[in-house]
């Protein structure tokens, strides 16, 4: 074989390894928060986020807010106190910068059919009426804010977004998909959050990253001052409100019910001393 030919190969090779290892560098210095589970993250969040404004934007002209003033507010008052508890997790972790990247916003949708709440990535938030059936208490919406909050936290939309270029675009990073294959780049995004093809709805996470939520969320809403331990018992009225028919959108895909309150009720030494702190600190 050519000189030549040897370099180009080796060269080819070479490009191949790095295009390899580049990824996996990342995916070895990224980690979940609190799990500390490495993360595959070949996008920025703000890439992410800048993105789901625009779907936001869709999602709430396609929609019927809620006229509901009270439940509106609570909504904007517990979503804003988990938020905060996100906010302050991140500078208490040495992530300052990423502390101040999001734009959230809360708002309640009329939909009492639509038992589901979510989190676009950079803190756009919706919830909807037919989920406030099964929290009850403001507490109980704790719950439900603090699990879809940690969604973002842990960047699991990331996560998913990243997987897809890896395996369905070689690892090219979004911003050369968008600029060379807009259309190949733009259904990836839309297959990881499905806000398009069905307005409002999330595509469900991996029972993976439904633990990860659940974990995470306790203790945000812990630091937020909501007891934990709440969240045992509204899962409980989620999983009875299912009554043995289709389970609520919001539950699909989630671990079973048993193994989901099983591993809450492991989770919780790890959320109560947060708890705890929060309540001592309200009471000076």
């Amino acid at each position: 074989m050519k000189e030549g030919r040897k370099r180009e190969i080796k060269g080819w090779l070479l490009r191949v390894a790095m295009a390899v290892a580049c990824p996996l560098a990342i995916w070895a210095c990224t980690q979940v928060p609190i799990t500390g589970r490495s993360s595959l993250q070949l996008v920025s969040d703000g890439q992410l986020a800048s993105m789901a404004v625009q779907q936001y934007s869709d999602t709430l002209k396609n929609s019927k807010l809620s006229k509901d003033a009270a439940k509106t507010a609570l909504v904007k008052k517990v979503g804003t106190r988990i938020a905060d508890a996100a906010e302050k997790f991140l500078r208490e972790s040495g992530q300052e910068d990423l502390a101040g990247s999001y734009q959230w916003e809360f708002n309640l949708i009329e939909d009492d059919d639509m038992v589901n709440a979510w989190v676009l990535p950079g803190g756009k938030t919706a919830v909807y009426t037919g989920i406030m059936k099964y929290t009850q208490t403001e507490t109980g919406l704790a719950v439900v804010m603090g699990h879809e909050v940690a969604h973002v936290l842990a960047s699991h939309g990331n996560e998913r977004v990243s997987q897809g270029l890896l395996t369905q675009l070689g690892g090219t990073a979004l911003a050369v998909a968008l600029s060379q294959q807009p259309a190949e780049a733009q259904q990836l995004y839309m297959a990881a959050y499905g806000l398009g093809a069905n307005i409002g709805v999330l595509l469900p996470y991996s029972r993976l990253h439904e633990r990860e939520a659940d974990r995470i969320g306790l203790v945000l809403m812990a630091m937020a001052g909501y007891d934990p331990r709440e969240a045992i018992p509204f899962w409980q009225r989620m999983n009875e409100g299912a009554g043995g028919g289709r389970p609520p959108e919001f539950l699909s895909t989630h671990p079973a019910p048993d193994t989901r309150i099983a591993d809450i009720e492991r989770y919780l030494p790890e959320a109560m001393p947060y708890y705890e702190k929060a309540r001592r600190t309200s009471k000076r």
